[in-house]
């Protein structure tokens, strides 16, 4: 079989969302390793599109690692095409398979509603199918406005095999005649949808289920200009844990506020991998092996319920993954040289975000120590003589590595000896180990944390 050729199409009227990459990300796995992904700019909509967005989307595609598989030179602009548009909607109209509809909104909705209260489906009657071509190109002529639809084929079938839901067939008689062009004059989406489609080469289209009612519209357009038909494929839609369709335009899941709180890009792919798709390993895999692994016959028909436990779960598998030195620069204006790699050796399994690795810097080499509730208990019941005792022992001379066996010898062990001294000198009970703590904090900083503790009510720090 040959390599197909994907695309993804993104509209640029808001954020990137994670149904958005989904569709992105399943695209480029069903394309690689040898096919062609195209990306495609559908910017028609000249009220809503807008080249912030156009850009925002560049710089997710590229965080997420899609940009060395696009070819820019093969990157469409709608908007740049509207002459490609007519020219097709030209040929249409001299084999007389589109006319010009004069029909009013008023009346149009007038229509719909008779047909609703008879129980039939809301579609165009054809009342301006039966016009004399001649007539009605004269009135189009003289200015009078007009909208052009296509002639949908009575009594046929529509039948085509998705390559997620299986065979699907649609009676042409449920369609009817539908608008190629506005009066405006702008092609309508699903048109040059199609055209940009089969004109770039185009063999699988993947998109949300929300298209589906477009794919037998388009397959008809296609056949009328014997232009090739590519195999569509609908993906379910990504909810929310309310169960509400992801939106670009509330932001809801956008992939520029993953970014901005710290999620790492293989976390993310391996995470909409996943995402209403069986992938057949637990394991964290690079975009070539997801690849690999993906199938259109193991996506889901159900919609995908976005899961936060889920992406964090992958988070922390990449964050794992991830080689110790890349975590350098950003503890090297907190942390002296000669420590850093023992810091974020000590830190990285507690990491869950990278911003984590300064945040601990501030905790043990600054003043960015905070007390939560549970520290303030856990110094409140280890009581003033615990901190005194420690003190003590620094002043003396000891080593901070020794406090732990120094207090332990004093009377004090457990749960109170280790979460006191965790709590006094980081301000959380949980974290890196206590002994690296110890080894990495500066002396003078462990004894002011702990005699601050010890000469201070612990509901006062």
């Amino acid at each position: 079989m040959n390599a197909p050729t994907t695309r993804f199409a993104p509209s640029p009227s808001g954020l990137l969302h994670l149904g958005n990459a989904r569709t992105a990300l399943f695209s480029l796995l069903a394309a690689l390793p040898d096919g062609r992904f195209l990306l495609r700019i559908e910017d028609s909509d000249r009220a809503r599109a807008s080249p912030v967005f156009e850009r925002a989307l560049r710089v997710d595609l590229e965080w997420l690692g899609f940009g060395a598989y696009i070819d820019e030179a093969a990157v469409w602009r709608q908007s740049e095409r509207g002459a490609v548009y007519d020219d097709f909607l030209q040929k249409l109209a001299h084999d007389n398979l589109v006319y010009p509809c004069f029909c009013t909104e008023s009346e149009l909705a007038a229509e719909r509603a008779s047909l609703r209260a008879r129980g039939l489906p809301p579609r165009y009657g054809g009342r301006c199918a039966a016009l004399d071509p001649a007539d009605a190109c004269s009135r189009v002529a003289a200015g009078e406005a007009a909208v052009w639809r296509f002639r949908v084929p009575p009594g046929q079938e529509v039948a085509f095999c998705d390559a997620v839901r299986g065979p699907q067939r649609v009676a042409t008689d449920l369609l009817g005649d539908f608008v190629v062009r506005r009066a405006q004059g702008e092609a309508m989406f699903f048109f040059a949808n199609a055209l940009d489609d089969a004109l770039s080469g185009v063999t699988l289209v993947l998109r949300g289920e929300d298209h589906l009612a477009n794919t037998p519209r388009q397959i008809l357009i296609l056949r009328a200009l014997g232009l090739p038909v590519p195999e569509y494929g609908h993906l379910p839609l990504v909810v929310s844990a309310g169960g509400v369709p992801l939106s670009k335009r509330d932001g809801a899941g956008s992939l520029a506020a993953l970014r901005e709180e710290g999620f790492l890009p293989l976390a993310v792919i391996n995470y909409l991998a996943r995402l209403g798709a069986v992938v057949g390993s637990e394991r964290l895999l690079p975009l070539i092996e997801l690849a690999q692994a993906f199938d259109c016959r193991r996506i889901g028909h159900a919609p995908a319920r976005y899961d936060r436990e889920q992406l964090l779960h992958w988070q922390r598998l990449a964050m794992a993954a991830t080689p110790v030195a890349e975590w350098l620069p950003w503890v090297e204006e907190d942390v002296p040289e000669a420590e850093r790699l023992r810091f974020v050796e000590a830190v990285c399994p507690n990491a869950l975000f990278p911003e984590d690795f300064r945040r601990w810097a501030g905790i043990v080499y600054g003043e960015r120590r905070t007390l939560d509730e549970d520290a303030r208990a856990a110094i409140a019941a280890a009581g003033a003589e615990f901190f005194r005792a420690a003190v003590g022992h620094l002043d003396a001379g000891g080593a901070a590595g020794d406090l732990p066996a120094v207090l332990k010898a004093a009377g004090h062990s457990g749960r109170r000896l280790f979460h006191g001294l965790r709590a006094a000198l980081t301000g959380r009970l949980a974290g890196p180990e206590l002994k690296d703590i110890l080894a990495l904090m500066p002396r003078t900083l462990v004894a002011r944390r702990l005699r601050e503790c010890g000469s201070t009510d612990a509901q006062d720090l």
